[in-house]
């Protein structure tokens, strides 16, 4: 399903919009387009993008997205983020073969963080680990909570 341009609205806007939805009953719909027009981005035009496994809920990685990386993902079913590092686009899985098949794609109740449902094949941190999310607080220390 191809994903329209989307326009980066200021904050404001966007919380009224998403306001408007917050009593509306179950099976309600908007026009995706709309919606995805008043995501609350950031002042660099991103909204995180948390990705968890579809089937087991495990919390995989956190990433970023704009509009153009959720037309991408929306297009082709491959996640595809916008690297603030290497500040350019990047599908997850095109230098590791790890990749992230989109199953399903939530908006929070505010407009401001996305959740990605997905199919991770391989590992889904750079560092080998199942999940970005391996240090693990235990009263005053960190402990490495899995092997890479």
């Amino acid at each position: 399903m191809r994903a329209p341009f989307m326009t980066i609205w200021p904050g404001s806007m966007s919380k009224l919009f998403f306001e408007k939805l917050e009593n509306l009953d179950t099976g309600y719909t908007r026009n995706l387009k709309e919606v995805l027009s008043q995501l609350n981005y950031n002042a660099q035009g991103l909204v995180p993008a948390i990705a968890q496994q579809y089937d087991t809920g495990e919390v995989l990685m956190q990433a970023w997205m704009n509009a153009e990386a959720i037309s991408r993902t929306l297009d082709s079913g491959k996640v595809c983020y916008w690297s603030r590092s290497r500040k350019k686009f990047w599908t997850k899985g095109e230098e590791s073969g790890h990749t992230q098949t989109l199953k399903a794609l939530q908006i929070d109740c505010d407009g401001d963080s996305l959740l990605l449902q997905v199919d991770q094949n391989g590992p889904a941190c750079h560092t080998n680990r199942p999940s970005c999310f391996y240090l693990m607080v235990k009263e005053d220390k960190v402990v490495i909570s899995s092997d890479n």
